[in-house]
């Protein structure tokens, strides 16, 4: 399952009430390739929660579940990942790191993933 490249879920979390366990699970059921990282090793569905930062080739989107202040430690990373776009969920909207990624040619969205995908808009 493959469609266009691959989805970074940062902040993944086993844990089913957490949003970025929901969205892992969403983007699997709609066939895209997913990579995680987390702040505990892990699994979700088929998924292998990582806790560090790696190279992911053929990178698209990289959608957020950490507040602004986790962010900062990955700032650098994203921008080395050369991702197609950010997604910021709700909750983890930073101006800051948008404006960043906007002077690296990165696409920035502040939206939800779930909705994304449950509208066909991903």
């Amino acid at each position: 399952m493959n469609k266009n490249g691959k989805t970074l879920v940062l902040g993944a979390s086993e844990n089913p009430d957490r949003y970025s366990n929901r969205a892992i699970n969403q983007l699997r059921v709609h066939g895209y390739d997913v990579v995680a990282i987390g702040h505990k090793i892990g699994k979700v569905a088929d998924v292998e929660i990582g806790i560090k930062s790696i190279d992911i080739p053929n990178l698209d989107t990289v959608t957020l579940y950490l507040n602004p202040t986790n962010q900062k430690p990955y700032y650098d990373y994203i921008k080395s990942l050369k991702p197609r776009r950010v997604i910021f969920n709700p909750g983890t909207e930073n101006e800051e790191l948008e404006r960043i990624l906007a002077q690296t040619g990165v696409n920035t969205m502040e939206a939800c993933t779930l909705v994304l995908l449950s509208t066909g808009q991903y």
